[in-house]
């Protein structure tokens, strides 16, 4: 197949908003979408990921903000019932039980992710080709998915499946489709921005704080010339975005009110997500922790009127006396915020910790990145003693699709094949975050543990540990392996992956399968004298498994997302 790159663009699939850029490969502009369906949300260059569906949970209602309910009308409108859904997104990540249940939603989290991709991809389309003459979308783009930095590494093949099933590529192996990781992003965007602070020189450290409504991201980096970047830290990240500061006040609210906030979520969402909205704007966004005067009172009957029909009778009479006003003071809301922005300082801490020379500059980016409190609390515990300048750069919310499209404009059309063309000297290296290696059959021998010895065991046999800085295509490789059996006709490559620096076998907790890598073992009359050399490599965002029949010569590769269920 020929492939005739005109245009890349650049998606920012997030937690809670979503946005892309794009831009002509013969162009010199970045152009950041700010025309969504419906109503604004709280920033011109994202919308919601939210999707609202019609009664049967198949099709889309809605998407984006006009798929958050309106203004109720009155506290006994029987049509206030819908199924909005969101959060899908963070089923991608490592959730734990209680945030799993927590996240459940009325339809399959890939059905959603599918279902937003499909909505958000014919809003790209619509946008490029009106932009330019004789460009058709699945022909002629190049399409860059952001991923977050701590999402397991089949992460990308669910994320790959659900945009070919949303019609945004053509084939699912189609390399028009690439992925880079949220710090990524946000790292190459902020090059730039190097300039501005006279920091423009090699060994310059610098961090980037990713900020956004579900996960917060962190990276550090040093540039090592003008155009090229390592990694000098693994990446981090957690689920302590934006979104759980509206998570502590339903807590709030709970206390304040009781059961009726259960039927409230369940039964009358729409309602709830209004309230939400209405603390979002009036709360969460102005407050900067600066003045102790500072509070917000809302009236319940006006932002969720079903509440004061099915609350307790003892809810009743407490709220009557109020009139149903919650005041939200000062103290309140900064014991909303403190225990979302602590984990984040915590992890901030614990990345300056692990980095080896003194960090310059430390970027805030995402939409949270914008929060003033967050920003003064970060900058009161870090800034000058542990980093000389902190930074919100121009734009931080429309951050991450723009180094993703930066990061498509560095490929090139050569010999109908998609290469690199100088992007692997932007991204040249980055630390791995987990440790690899490969299931191995072996002799049960002393110091070993007993319950295991039935006279052969599975071993965890290591080709990378976790911490290993990797150059982009940096391969590694161990030329030991050969069949167990002199009659063996075939092998079976099992690659496991692991948090922990050592490991010995593979079923120990936290081990988890990437993938498998199947090969040809010919030549039986030479027994188990047949030496195969096998290889990981890590390119950009995948990893490749390669072995090699030292033999015959034979060849077997296979790029490590397989393990869609990971």
């Amino acid at each position: 197949m020929s492939w005739d790159i005109r245009v890349v663009v650049g998606l920012d699939f997030g937690t809670t908003y979503s946005g892309f850029t794009y831009r002509h490969v013969d162009g010199d502009r970045y152009i950041t979408n700010d025309r969504w369906p419906g109503e604004r949300g709280q920033c011109q260059f994202k919308t919601n990921t939210v999707l609202q569906y019609e009664e049967n949970l198949t099709d889309v209602k809605a998407w984006g903000y006009p798929a958050l309910s309106k203004r109720p009308s009155s506290r006994s409108d029987k049509n206030e019932r819908t199924y909005v859904v969101e959060l899908f997104k963070l089923h991608l990540g490592d959730l734990d039980e209680e945030h799993r249940r927590r996240l459940s939603t009325v339809v399959d989290y890939k059905k959603a992710i599918t279902d937003y991709l499909r909505e958000i991809g014919m809003c790209m389309k619509r946008t490029v080709e009106s932009e330019w003459e004789g460009i058709e979308f699945l022909k002629h783009a190049l399409l860059v998915i952001t991923v977050p930095a701590e999402y397991p590494e089949g992460a990308k093949a669910i994320m790959r499946e659900c945009a070919y099933n949303a019609g945004l590529i053509a084939d699912k192996k189609s390399e028009q489709l690439q992925f880079t990781t949220e710090p990524e992003a946000a790292a190459i965007y902020c090059m730039d921005n190097l300039r501005e602070h006279d920091l423009e020189t090699s060994g310059t450290i610098f961090m980037i704080v990713d900020c956004g409504g579900g996960t917060v991201d962190l990276t550090t980096r040093k540039l090592l010339d003008k155009d090229r970047l390592g990694e000098i830290t693994v990446r981090a990240g957690d689920y302590c975005g934006s979104t759980f500061i509206d998570a502590e006040f339903i807590k709030y609210l709970r206390e304040e009110l009781g059961e009726v906030m259960d039927m409230l979520e369940n039964s009358y969402y729409g309602q709830m997500q209004y309230m939400i909205q209405e603390f979002c704007r009036h709360v969460k966004l102005p407050f900067t922790g600066d003045d102790p005067d500072f509070s917000f009172i809302m009236n319940l009957e006006e932002v969720a009127p079903i509440l004061s029909l099915y609350a307790s009778d003892e809810v009743k009479r407490k709220m009557d006396e109020k009139e149903w006003m919650i005041r939200l003071d000062y103290a309140t809301i900064k014991s909303m915020f403190d225990p979302v922005v602590e984990r984040i300082l915590r992890m901030i801490s614990a990345q300056l910790d692990n980095c080896r020379e003194k960090c310059s500059i430390m970027f805030l980016v995402g939409g949270f990145g914008q929060s003033v409190y967050l920003q003064n609390r970060i900058k009161q515990e870090f800034l000058r003693h542990r980093v000389d300048n902190i930074s919100v750069p121009t734009n931080p919310i429309a951050a991450i699709s723009r180094g993703a499209a930066i990061y498509g404009q560095s490929f090139r059309h050569i010999d109908d094949t998609i290469n690199m063309n100088g992007l692997k000297f932007i991204i040249d290296s980055r630390v791995l975050k987990f440790t690899y290696g490969v299931k191995i059959l072996s002799a049960w021998k002393p110091g070993d543990p007993p319950e295991r010895n039935n006279g052969f065991l599975y071993r965890f046999y290591t080709i990378v540990r976790k911490g290993t800085e990797v150059k982009t295509d940096e391969e590694f490789s161990a030329d030991n392996f050969c069949p167990c059996f002199p009659f063996q006709k075939t092998g079976l490559f099992e690659i496991y992956y692991t948090r922990e620096y050592d490991a010995n076998f593979i079923d120990e907790p936290g081990m988890k399968l990437l993938g498998k890598l199947k090969i040809d073992w010919p030549d039986v009359e030479l027994g188990t004298k047949r030496p195969t050399t096998f290889k990981l490599t890590f390119g950009r965002m995948e990893i490749t498994a390669t072995a090699n029949n030292r033999i015959n010569g034979q060849t077997y590769q296979t790029t490590l997302e397989i393990n869609a269920e990971d």
